[in-house]
């Protein structure tokens, strides 16, 4: 059931960063004068970063490991054990916190800011996605 679930969980992961992937092309521009596509992006990036989130407790409640009290949290337990390493984890784990922004501080948003984690942080969730498949195996 739980291995069910984080399959799927990672399949919607991997099509949202699709489609994320898909709104790069003139992010700045767009992100600042269309709407309809800023919307579409906070969206995205919201769904995959609160998904990235639910993955790592299913594989904590898969792996039977202490439960976390944190979103970010979460990651500091998959690198105790070994499912990712420590400098991935930590750095990782900053998504718990841009998942809390985009929930709660959306109206303030900076598309400079925004535009610039799809260039640099958008791979990281594919890693993220490979580090929990070689765990769950």
């Amino acid at each position: 059931m739980i291995q069910e679930r984080i399959e799927q969980k990672k399949a919607r992961i991997l099509e949202y960063v699709g489609l994320i992937k898909s709104l790069r092309e003139d992010c700045s521009e767009r992100f600042d004068t269309d709407p309809v596509y800023r919307g579409a992006l906070l969206h995205y990036l919201y769904l995959t970063a609160d998904s990235c989130i639910a993955l790592a407790i299913l594989t904590i409640k898969l792996k039977a490991l202490r439960p976390p009290q944190t979103y970010a949290e979460a990651f500091d337990i998959l690198s105790e054990n070994r499912i990712l390493a420590p400098e991935f984890a930590h750095s990782f784990a900053r998504i718990a916190g841009f998942r809390n922004f985009l929930a709660h501080d959306y109206e303030s948003v900076d598309g400079r800011q925004i535009c610039n984690y799809l260039f640099s942080g958008i791979e990281e969730v594919e890693e993220y996605i490979s580090r929990i498949e070689q765990a769950v195996r």
